[in-house]
């Protein structure tokens, strides 16, 4: 049965994504985030479905993989040197020991994942946001952090062990952190 209301042009669908977008990012906070409680990642269903990567092999290498959904990945030792992550997307990902040398990892969203012991040497995560994400033990010589969202601790330690220039911006980690 028709309602009589016009159907929503494109603008006004695009905005109402951004509204359950903010919706579901408010729906975390408030559930405990901070509080101790396990953090639990959200993704819009807008966000799911057709990019997530179903064929996960030990040797990825090289791969264009933009744009690719990794929800609960276990992608531990995994080989992804060099391959092109931009845009893709981690909940709680397992990258512990993962070899991401020289992975492009630009505008990457990495919510409440594990980079522990993973090798980041070179690595671009230029406009990142890892929030709740951690990195300890990682090798980061070499990686580019430029304009990436971090949490404070993981980025003071981080900063302790930055060194090293990317190769393909030229950025010291030290100086792409904004280390004091």
């Amino acid at each position: 049965m028709a309602s009589g209301r016009p159907s929503p042009s494109p603008r006004q669908r695009a905005f109402q994504t951004a509204l359950s977008l903010v919706a579901a990012a408010l729906v975390l906070l408030v559930s405990g985030f901070g509080a101790g409680a396990p953090a639990l990642a959200i993704t819009a269903p807008e966000l799911r479905g057709q990019r997530s990567l179903q064929d996960i092999s030990p040797d990825m290498h090289g791969r264009n993989l933009q744009q690719q959904e990794f929800l609960k990945a276990n992608l531990e030792n995994v080989d992804l040197h060099d391959a092109d992550l931009r845009g893709a997307v981690f909940n709680t990902a397992n990258l512990r020991s993962a070899d991401l040398r020289g992975a492009n990892l630009e505008d990457v969203v990495a919510y409440a994942s594990r980079f522990d012991g993973a090798d980041l040497r070179g690595a671009l995560f230029h406009n990142a946001m890892l929030l709740q994400s951690h990195f300890q033990g990682a090798t980061i010589d070499g990686a580019d952090f430029t304009d990436a969202v971090l949490d404070k601790p993981e980025l003071k330690a981080l900063c302790a062990r930055a060194s090293g220039t990317n190769p393909t911006s030229g950025v010291s980690t030290f100086d792409s952190l904004a280390c004091r």
